[in-house]
Formats: C-alpha cells, structure tokens, sequence
C-alpha cells in the first residue's frame, strides 16, 4: 500500500523531458535502454514533488527508491512509444492541448506577471492611506424593523426611502417589542451573537446604509447599521504579504484586460450567436424547483 502512494506521489508530478545520455550534465546514476538518468535528472524530477513527498525520499535508501521510481516512468515511457501510443488522435489531440496551455501560460508570465509585481514600498503606501481596512470590526451597533413577510419589508423600504424615520416606523409595524419601543436599536452585538443571516447583512452594510429585506427565521429584517467600534490596526509586517497579493491580483487584472483589448484589435474574431444559441450535443434541460421561502428551516425544523 505503501509503495503505491509512494508512486502514485511520483507519477502526479510534472513529467520532465527524457534526453540521451550525450546531452546530459552531471553523473550517471543510471540506464534505462539507449536513456542516461543523471544526477541532474534526478535533482530535475525530486524539484517537482511537493515537500511532504520529498520527505518520503530522504536519505540514502529513499534516494534509491525514488531512483527507481525514475526508472520506472522511462519504462513505461519506452514501452508507451514501442505501442505507438504516441501516434494516436487522442493523444496528439492532449498533446496539442497540453502545448497550448504551456505557450499560453509562458506568455502570461512574461506579459503579465512581469508587470504586476508589488514593491514593498508600494504596499507601505496602500497600508499608510487604508490603515482603517486593517482594523477589524468588533462590535456592530445596528437597528432594525421586523416584520412578518418579504412584501411588508418592502413596504418598510419604500417609506423609508420617501423620507419617513426608521424609528418611527420601528415603533409602528416590528414585530420585535423589545426594539420597537427603543426606535428599532439593538446595542452593539459582537461576530456570533445574532443568528449568521442577519450578522452577514449587517457585516456588508456601511454606517448610515440600509438593507434590503433579510430573511430569517424570525421574519424579514430591514437593518441599519448606526455605528461601528474598531479593534487595534494590524501591524504592517503581519500583513504586507497580503497587500501585496492582493495589490498584484489587482495589477495582474488590469495588465490582463489591457493586453486582450490590445489583441483584440489584431485579431478578426467572429461569434456565431445562432451556434451558441443552439444547446449543446446530449445537453439535457433541467427544470430547477423554484425557490421557496423559508423551506430550508422548515426543513431543519422536522429533523
């Protein structure tokens, strides 16, 4: 069982080129018919396994075992080609494919990625004018209005935005006493204290927003969130690797779109919408239930 996930671990690592024996550097290891396996090869291939698996082959006992494990893929790789596997329409078609994926990935490095690297001053200054985004929210205070149905929260918007106040309508139509006589204010609550629908409401809104209608298994919401207390900003040094993702994912975005409009105006691209209408060959039409309100907690209720 052992030597099985030890080859399968090597078998789903990127598989290097095999070369003759002439064209390779470094000392010979071994020969497997008219192939040379040589120091570098081996270091080529142990490179492409993830550092768990490498770990299976420390020493010198894992070294010889890997080395087998070498000399196993140039045999299958031989006798592969002896069948003539490699002349079939299926595997020219997942070679050509694999080619593709290869060039195109080559080209995103260098006209991509080469432009969209973060220098640590550039995540300094996104830290310096954001030190407000890496402040986490402890506290959310927030009012709400709880009503029975989606149509009488909708109801509830639509005063709203024609300029009634939220707390008078609070302390007409929510169902939550408690609240209602309070103008709809709830106090701060912390993360896990309201039920996970309306905390996520609350947790997407600004201060001063108003939300659409939320459902749960109280009714419908309309919430307002009314303040918001901040914990300690997180030092730069802990973060800077995050912002500097996050400002290269950014970059990587814009180089991107840039570069495929660019294309765009030297290349003839013609779509047939008539085609893409058409469904598929074998695609079968699904009829998808529609939802229903609340089903899930009846649902959970019976369990």
């Amino acid at each position: 069982m052992k030597k099985t996930a030890i080859a399968l671990i090597f078998m789903v690592a990127l598989i290097s080129c095999s070369k003759k024996g002439a064209e390779q550097k470094g000392p010979f290891l071994a020969k497997v018919g008219n192939t040379t396996v040589t120091q570098s090869d081996y270091e080529r291939e142990f490179q492409t396994l993830p550092e768990y698996a490498q770990q299976l082959f420390a020493g010198e006992q894992g070294k010889e075992k890997f080395l087998n494990e070498i000399i196993n893929k140039e045999m299958l790789y031989q006798e592969a080609v002896k069948k003539g596997l490699d002349k079939t329409p299926d595997f020219q078609k997942k070679l050509e494919e694999f080619r593709k994926l290869t060039l195109v990935t080559e080209l995103f490095e260098k006209e991509i990625m080469a432009k969209a690297k973060i220098s640590e001053q550039e995540a300094k200054d996104y830290y310096d004018k954001n030190k407000e985004e890496f402040a986490p929210t402890t506290q959310i205070k927030a009012s709400h209005i709880l009503v029975k149905t989606e149509a009488e929260a909708e109801k509830v918007r639509e005063r709203l935005q024609k300029g009634e106040k939220f707390g008078d309508i609070a302390k007409a139509v929510s169902m939550d006493p408690g609240s209602a006589k309070n103008n709809g204010d709830l106090g701060y609550f912390s993360k896990g204290q309201m039920v996970p629908e309306f905390e996520k409401a609350a947790a997407s809104l600004k201060i001063g927003d108003i939300s659409v209608p939320v459902q749960t298994q109280y009714g419908y919401h309309i919430i307002k969130v009314t303040d918001r207390k901040k914990g300690s900003v997180i030092e730069f040094e802990k973060i800077k690797d995050m912002i500097s993702q996050k400002l290269s994912g950014e970059k990587q975005k814009e180089a991107f779109d840039q570069y495929v409009a660019a294309l765009r105006k030297n290349y003839k691209v013609e779509i047939s919408k008539e085609a893409l209408a058409k469904p598929s060959a074998g695609a079968e039409k699904q009829e998808i239930p529609p939802a229903v309100p609340g089903q899930q907690s009846q649902e959970q209720e019976k369990k």
